[in-house]
């Protein structure tokens, strides 16, 4: 060790004797309280609720091509294959697309596809409609299903 690494660490070994600062941090705490709590609350909102839940709808693209093209069309007036056109489907009461084929399970579920409903959908479709004959094992990365709900609500 060099000489000057030594006194390096010496000086930062040493403890700040500041009698004023020690004096003044509880007065410093409460003046800054409603800033603190304000920062931790966001910090909060954002871990639980921030940008992770959000989707990309590009990247949902590259989702819906790699996972749900080989069954589903997307366009506007696009033609109904294994699986129903899917545009519009946000908003949508499931088992309605007019000249697809659904099966009882489906036409009888009776629920929109919202955003939370597709997210429930997805990763599991035969445990939120038991019966239905899509076949699907699910799309079980989160961020891919916020990813591919962003691209499906954007086609409108």
């Amino acid at each position: 060790m060099t000489p000057r690494w030594r006194a390096t660490q010496a000086i930062l070994a040493t403890p700040v004797q500041d009698e004023e600062f020690e004096m003044r941090l509880p007065e410093m705490i409460r003046d800054h309280m409603p800033v603190m709590t304000l920062a931790a609350a966001l910090v909060l909102a954002v871990s639980m609720n921030g940008p992770a839940a959000a989707g990309d709808a590009t990247a949902g693209k590259a989702v819906f091509n790699s996972q749900c093209a080989m069954c589903h069309t997307i366009a506007a007036g696009g033609p109904n294959l294994l699986g129903p056109n899917l545009h519009g489907i946000v908003g949508r009461t499931g088992g309605t697309t007019k000249g697809y084929n659904y099966s009882p399970a489906m036409k009888a579920a009776g629920f929109a596809w919202t955003k939370e409903k597709l997210a429930a959908y997805l990763p599991a479709p035969t445990a939120l409609v038991p019966g239905n004959k899509m076949p699907y094992a699910g799309l079980h990365q989160p961020q891919k299903v916020d990813d591919l709900i962003a691209y499906l609500d954007a086609q409108k």
